[in-house]
């Protein structure tokens, strides 16, 4: 038998599983995903899902091992459309101009070496650092406001974790942080376009959104040519003019991305710590109790519920995983969320527990020579948040319960609200 593509058949040529059961797996659905990804980590660990085209899979060693052998699975298709854009909406980015790339996790060697090397002397703790100060005046500023409330009913998506990353990622850019919203709303139509499921019409105004979005980073790489500045994209600009080798395309390129995962996944990493931690009382009043104990939460909150569940490979070669054949040229979707509750790698994988020895292992930031570049800004935000709710509002409570609902999305879990009251 010839080793034909799945992409190319349209079914699964290896799976013993009834065509369309999929364990319970809906793809899109991120309500509450657990229950099929522990099915098809017992029944099928590598599943292949005729409905997007690509093998799911969901074991820890096996998505670990697929991380770090890039030169096997690229990740040239990190950042396409999960459905091909349409005919309108292809014309309005071609007009418009829209040319933007990924800034690092779509790119291969040697090019994404070359830019990571570049960016990452830009990208330096000693600029978080710099931020921090304002980070927790903003964070402090919010929760205030929000605790003024009379009704003493507040919502954290929208009353915190909504502008706190949004504008320190700006800051770190140097472009205008009065223009949240804007960003937001750019940012909303690329996760739409990229990720989501949308019909030719449903594509027509994410489309606009996006050509303004690449316009937007070209314009913030011009200014810092031309008027300097401290700021990350500033670094940058100096970097190439002192013979670092990197175009004003890709640094606009690399602004595309970070003005979209620099606050997007963080904005859902505070949303879902607190929702998480006020879901579990106890945890949350032995962080109360003793805030060394928030990194080590945040990190558990990343393996239990991370922002990202989902990423993207393509077999450049045909190949295995898990024992499962994989034709050069078939697209995998790794499901971290997944991996991170495998108890074959973490004990009673499905409870959450601040004092898990191994929580650091887990795969929501990638793994690999992709391994994400702004990890430790997500984190420094999300402790920044705990410390001072745990100070200002340690009587805070979910409202609710963890019944919350998620948009829908191939890769992102993100709560649409997280309602609390104290």
């Amino acid at each position: 038998m010839t080793l034909q593509s799945a992409a190319e058949t349209g079914k699964c040529p290896y799976s013993g599983a009834a065509q369309g059961s999929h364990h319970g797996y809906e793809p899109f659905d991120m309500k509450n995903p657990f229950p099929a990804y522990a099915e098809m980590r017992k029944e099928e660990p590598v599943m292949f899902d005729e409905r997007v085209g690509y093998w799911v899979v969901t074991q820890y060693d096996d998505i670990k091992a697929v991380f770090e052998d890039w030169e096997t699975f690229s990740s040239e298709n990190a950042q396409a459309p999960v459905r091909k854009r349409g005919p309108q909406a292809t014309k309005i980015m071609n007009d418009g101009g829209f040319t933007a790339y990924s800034g690092l996790s779509a790119r291969i060697p040697p090019e994404h070496t070359r830019i990571r090397e570049i960016v990452q002397k830009a990208f330096t703790p000693r600029r978080f650092k710099k931020l921090e100060p304002e980070i927790r005046e903003n964070v402090v500023s919010r929760i205030e406001k929000m605790l003024e409330r009379p009704d003493k009913d507040g919502e954290i998506i929208r009353d915190l974790a909504y502008d706190i990353p949004t504008i320190t990622i700006l800051t770190l850019i140097g472009a205008d942080i009065s223009k949240v919203d804007t960003y937001k709303r750019w940012s909303d139509s690329r996760a739409a376009m990229t990720w989501g499921d949308l019909s030719d019409e449903e594509q027509i105004p994410h489309a606009h959104n996006l050509v303004e979005y690449w316009q937007e980073c070209l314009s913030i790489v011009a200014d810092a040519h031309e008027n300097g500045g401290d700021s990350m994209t500033a670094d940058l600009v100096k970097a190439q003019s002192e013979g670092a080798e990197i175009s004003d395309h890709e640094i606009a390129s690399v602004l595309y991305s970070l003005l979209f995962a620099g606050h997007e996944t963080t904005t859902t990493l505070i949303g879902n710590t607190l929702r998480v931690l006020l879901a579990h009382p106890d945890q949350w009043q032995a962080v109360i109790d003793d805030e060394k104990k928030i990194p080590a939460a945040v990190d558990e909150v990343l393996r239990y519920s991370g922002s990202i569940v989902g990423w993207r490979r393509k077999a450049l070669k045909d190949t295995e995983v898990g024992g499962v054949k994989i034709a050069e040229g078939d697209e995998l979707l790794l499901l971290m969320g997944s991996a991170n509750r495998d108890e074959s790698r973490f004990e009673s994988g499905e409870d959450f527990d601040i004092r898990r020895p191994n929580a650091r292992e887990h795969l929501s930031f990638g793994f690999g020579i992709h391994y994400c570049l702004g990890n430790m800004l997500a984190k420094l935000q999300a402790k920044i948040c705990l410390q001072e709710i745990a100070r200002l509002a340690p009587n805070l409570k979910l409202v609710g319960g963890e019944d919350i609902d998620f948009r829908e999305n191939l890769s992102f879990r993100v709560p649409k609200t997280v309602p609390v009251t104290w």
